[in-house]
Parts: structure tokens; C-alpha cells; sequence
């Protein structure tokens, strides 16, 4: 029965794959038999990589052990773990092990011996455990362009069953040809769709079905024209069904069924790997998955050197070498012709930015310039790219006119694929306070792609945003969820981030927004405004996503009846609702003032 390909389902979030590579590179030196599974799987529960905020994993645990795992600055040790494991009476604890595994092997971060069994970090592995979390999509990139199918290192995809390609190259080639395929009929390629690209791109495990694949996207969307909404979805049902069935050679519905809700994890987690290697681009509200201009150069050298068609090995050691290798392979677009491409090209972006923001910045020519001069001044134009970005973000957020686009993004924030929201709102956040105008800085820490805009939400350790302002400074987190796992998230997650803010910036904030406050959520930041956070009283403000929409509503007035907002008048706002937490209220009272606080302070500025 053929299988699509995938990337992983046990580590969702790509950050947090270097997180499971520090746990195993802990076990390197000892052999990968069934207690050395065991031992990694509970490393990841100790570190609570595994199990943390799982219902499923805190069903039947006894209280104290919960509030252990939940306080995650506590150190949970080997002797809970083992209480945990004889409760939940794991019979496959070993293969969870193996499972989690599995993802840094196949991408040759971390190498098992055939003969002695022995764990050992790879060269690859080393750099991205060495790798800045802004920068680990150009780790993944190299593994991407080696991971294939079939490979001597894997039973899983058969020469003979079909399989030959290389998954990365062969989704951007489907993406590719689509685009070409609509544009010849006179539309714009805008991409494939997330829902095509589970069905189609997961599915294609063999280059020479390239076109077959990019006319069954075509086919699929010209059956669902001239129909509404409901209709076009019973078209995709049955279509989805007729492809699973045919893909599987089977009529068995819970075979299908399955197949098909597989599909889709694997098509997400598949795009939030590939998004990190700016290669690929989210547009239409999070519901596509595109080319990224930026980097059609490289891209096309793919292309041309059919690098979508898998590599011979003499053995499984020799893959395996290639695999881990963190010097290989050589790129098809590292050559002084390709890079003085690239280069130009960013150099173009540079100087038009710069414009834009009245920085005249001088061409330089790139000739007589090494391959490696090149490389490193094409990652000085990036960097310099993103500034210019920023800065031109910020000042285009200032207009009533892009105020009002911003809260009209927020309003429509629901409407987006659900697994985006958590992205956007961290970028509409961030726009909003760039908004706000009067800030020294206002610095997201979610990784960037070519257009500036975020890859993935803020990697774990540091907050979401940070603004620093003349008088005070602050952090911005902000989170989608609702109930008690929004505790579990970010109660102390927040308290932490803040105070190691606090160490660098005096009179610190946080503000923290959501959709609503969790009882759980403001009880704990009401401690922490009370009676501290490790011996500190925090300043903490909680509000919901409607009440900082508000915020922005009066900011638009403003700038429409040609007021001035200040960074003090934020201050203002946060020190009201703060003062509201130490004023003698519970929590519960304290979180039911803050939309009258908000409310207030919105009147007084509009009517100073």
C-alpha cells in the first residue's frame, strides 16, 4: 500500500526540535536499546517537552503531581517520573521513545551506529544545536534538500513501490507548476491552497508525476467553479475520497477515513517546517502556500538541476554521511554567477527601501567578489533588508487609514485557518503597538521571512514582543487560548520572560493579550502583582483582544482629530489597570474593573 510522505508528528512546532535534540544529546555516547528509548522519552517528560498540558497525559495523575509538572520552574525528578509511568502504565513507553527519535534521525541530526547501536551527534546536528532559533530554517534547509525517497537508511518508501524524489524539492516544483499552469489560462498563480497541498503535495513520492499532480490541482478547481460554498465542499469530499481510494487501492472507509485526517497533519506540519526555510511564503489569510519571490533565484536552480530527483548511494553509511554532514551539499545557486544574482536583486530591495525612507544608499558592484564574499554580503543585505522593513513598518502603521486596516485584521482574525490566528495575532500585535507611535523600539521575536513577515510564532524563552520607551519598557505576550491550558501556557512563561526583562530594562510591564482572561491566568498575575514573582512584585496587565482593538479605535480618532498619543499615555493604562490588582480587589473582581479602566482611559484621551 503506497504512503505520502512526511515530515514528523511528534515534534509539531519546528523550534522545538532543537529542545528534543538537547534532551538526546545528553544519551550520545550509550546504545539505542529498549531502556535507552525509555530513558529519552522520560527525559522529555522531565523536561516537559512530552505529556505537558496533554489532558490525555494528566488523566489519573494526582494532584501534587500535576502542580509539579505544571510549575515549570521546578525540576521534576526521575522518581515522579517513574511514579507517572506506573499509573499510566505505559506496554509501548520504549516505541514513544523510538517515535521521538525518529525526526532527528531522518534528518541526520542524530546518527545510530548498525553495529553498536551507539547514539551519536552529527556534524548537523551540532550546528543546530549551535544555531540562533531565529536562524534554524537554514538547518533545516540543508537536511530538507538531502532527505529522500527511497534512501538506504529507510524501509519505508520502496524503489519498487514507485517512490523516487526529494519531498522539499518536489512540493515547491507542484507549487511551481500550478502557478504556471493558471497563468497560461490567464489567471494569477497565487499558489497552492493548504487543503491542496495536503491532499496533493504529501501524496507526490515520485518526480515524473510532477505534471499529473499540478493538472489534478487544476482539474479539482475547475469542478468546483460556478458552485456555492456548500457544493464546492461536497465536490472536494467526494473527490478527496475517489483520490484516497484509488491512491490505496482499497474501499475499506476506516482505512480511507484515516488516511485522509492524516493527510491533513501531515500537509501542516509539513508547511511550518518549510515556512522556516524562507523558501516558501503564507498568503490569502493563512489559507495558501506559495513561492517565495525572493527566492526564485535559488529556487530555480533547483529546478534546473532537477534536484527533485533523488541521489544514488553505494550503502547506507554513505547516505547516512551525506545526510549529517553539516558542510554538504553544495547549493546549485552557489555559484559567482547565481550569488552576484542574488545579490543584485537584494541590493534593488535595499535601495528602493531606502528610498522610501529617505536613506540614500549608494550601489556597489559586486564583480571580482569571492563565492564566499558574496555569501556573506548577501546575508548583510538581508539583514540590512529587514531593518528597512521594520523601520518601513513602523511608519506605515502610523496613518488612520492603516490604524483602521490593523483593527479590521483583528476583527477578521477568526476567519483565518485556525492553526494561523496564534501567528497573526502576534503580528497584528505587533503592528498595533508599532501603531502607537512612540516607542524607542518595538521588536517582535518571531522569526522573519524575505517579506518581513513572521515564519513562526516566538520560539519558548523569550517573550513575544519587547518595546522599550523613553520611561519604562515592556513586554507584549499574547496568546489564542481560552481555558485552563492558557495558564498552562503562559502563567508563568509570562512572569519569567518579564523578569528576565526586568533585569536589562527599568520600570518594566507586561501586556499581556488574549481573547479572554482565564480565572487560572489573572489569579496568578494577580500574585505576581501583589506579592511577587521570586521575591519582586511584577506589573502585570491583562486584557482581551477587543479591549486592545479599542485601544487602536481611539488611537485612529486621535490621529483623525489631530491629537498626539504619547508612550506616557500607555503608561497611564497599564499603571490603572495594575493599581486595580494591589487596591485590596480578588482577582476575580480586579479582571471584571479593567474593561471601565480601558473605557476611561480611552474618554479622557479623546477629550483632553
Amino acid at each position: 500500500m503506497r504512503k505520502p510522505w512526511s515530515i514528523t508528528t511528534t515534534v509539531r512546532n519546528p523550534l522545538r526540535i532543537k529542545d528534543f535534540l538537547k534532551a538526546a544529546a545528553e544519551l550520545c555516547g550509550k546504545p539505542w536499546n529498549r531502556d535507552i528509548q525509555k530513558e529519552y522519552q522520560k527525559l522529555l517528560i522531565q523536561k516537559r517537552l512530552y505529556g505537558f498540558d496533554s489532558v490525555q497525559f494528566y488523566n489519573g495523575l494526582p494532584a501534587e503531581i500535576t502542580s509539579l509538572i505544571d510549575d515549570t520552574d521546578a525540576e521534576m525528578p526521575m522518581e515522579t517520573i517513574d511514579e507517572i509511568l506506573r499509573i499510566k502504565n505505559y506496554a509501548d513507553f520504549d516505541m514513544r521513545g523510538r517515535q521521538s527519535m525518529n525526526p532527528l534521525t531522518k534528518f541526520g541530526f542524530i546518527r545510530i551506529d548498525d553495529n553498536t547501536k551507539i547514539l551519536s551527534l552529527t556534524d548537523s546536528g551540532r550546528e543546530l544545536l549551535e544555531t540562533d532559533d531565529n536562524e534554524i530554517g537554514k538547518v533545516l534547509l540543508r537536511s530538507f534538500l538531502k532527505w529522500q525517497i527511497p534512501n538506504p537508511a529507510s524501509r519505508d518508501y520502496p524503489e519498487e513501490d514507485g517512490y523516487s524524489g526529494i519531498p522539499f524539492v518536489l512540493a515547491l516544483r507542484l507549487i511551481s507548476r500550478v502557478n504556471e499552469l493558471e497563468e497560461a489560462r490567464g489567471n494569477n498563480g497565487v499558489g497552492l491552497q493548504k487543503r491542496e497541498f495536503a491532499l496533493f503535495a504529501t501524496t507526490l513520492t515520485n518526480y515524473a508525476e510532477i505534471d499529473s499532480y499540478a493538472n489534478m490541482v487544476i482539474e479539482l478547481r475547475d469542478l468546483q467553479n460556478g458552485h456555492d460554498k456548500q457544493e464546492r465542499k461536497t465536490i472536494r469530499d467526494n473527490y478527496r475520497l475517489r483520490f484516497a481510494r484509488d491512491y490505496l487501492n482499497t474501499t475499506d472507509s476506516s482505512t480511507i477515513n484515516k488516511f485522509l485526517k492524516n493527510l491533513n497533519d501531515y500537509g501542516d506540519n509539513a508547511i511550518r517546517y518549510f515556512r522556516l526555510t524562507n523558501f516558501i511564503r503564507i498568503r490569502g489569510g493563512g489559507f495558501y502556500v506559495d513561492i517565495e519571490p525572493s527566492r526564485s533565484t535559488e529556487i530555480n536552480a533547483l529546478f534546473e538541476s532537477e534536484w527533485y530527483k533523488p541521489k544514488e548511494f553505494i550503502d547506507k553509511n554513505a547516505y547516512l554521511g551525506y545526510l549529517c554532514a553539516s558542510a554538504e551539499p553544495r547549493y546549485p545557486w552557489e555559484t559567482e554567477e547565481k550569488l552576484r544574482e542574488i545579490a543584485n536583486t537584494i541590493q534593488e530591495d535595499v535601495i528602493e527601501l531606502g528610498f522610501e525612507e529617505n536613506e540614500a544608499i549608494t550601489p556597489v558592484s559586486f564583480d571580482g567578489s569571492s563565492s564566499e564574499e558574496l555569501k556573506a554580503t548577501i546575508e548583510d543585505l538581508r539583514k540590512r533588508r529587514n531593518e528597512l522593513r521594520n523601520k518601513s513598518d513602523h511608519d506605515k502603521a502610523q496613518p488612520a487609514e492603516s490604524i483602521a486596516e490593523c483593527i479590521k485584521q483583528f476583527d477578521d482574525i477568526y476567519t483565518n485557518d485556525e492553526k494561523s490566528r496564534a501567528l497573526m495575532l502576534e503580528y497584528l500585535s505587533t503592528m498595533g503597538l508599532h501603531a502607537f507611535n512612540d516607542a524607542i523600539s518595538v521588536k517582535p521575536n518571531y522569526p522573519i521571512g524575505d517579506d518581513n513577515e513572521p515564519t513562526s510564532t516566538a520560539p519558548g524563552g523569550v517573550p513575544d514582543i519587547e518595546c522599550v520607551y523613553n520611561s519604562f519598557g515592556m513586554v507584549c505576550e499574547v496568546t489564542m487560548l481560552r481555558n485552563r491550558s492558557q495558564w498552562f501556557n503562559e502563567g508563568q512563561p509570562v512572569m519569567r520572560h518579564l523578569r528576565d526583562f526586568e533585569a536589562s530594562h527599568n520600570n518594566s510591564y507586561c501586556l499581556f493579550i488574549a481573547p479572554s482572561i482565564h480565572t487560572d491566568t489573572a489569579e496568578t498575575f494577580y500574585m505576581a502583582n501583589n506579592f511577587g514573582y521570586k521575591g519582586q512584585r511584577q506589573k502585570i496587565a491583562p486584557i482581551t483582544i477587543s479591549q486592545f482593538v479599542g485601544m487602536l479605535q481611539t488611537l485612529k480618532q486621535m490621529r483623525e482629530d489631530g491629537k498626539v498619543f504619547h508612550n506616557s499615555d500607555m503608561k497611564e493604562l497599564l499603571d490603572k489597570i495594575v493599581n486595580e490588582s494591589t487596591a485590596g480587589n480578588d482577582s476575580e473582581r480586579w479582571i471584571a474593573n479593567i474593561p471601565q479602566i480601558v473605557i476611561d482611559w480611552r474618554n479622557s484621551l479623546l477629550n483632553r
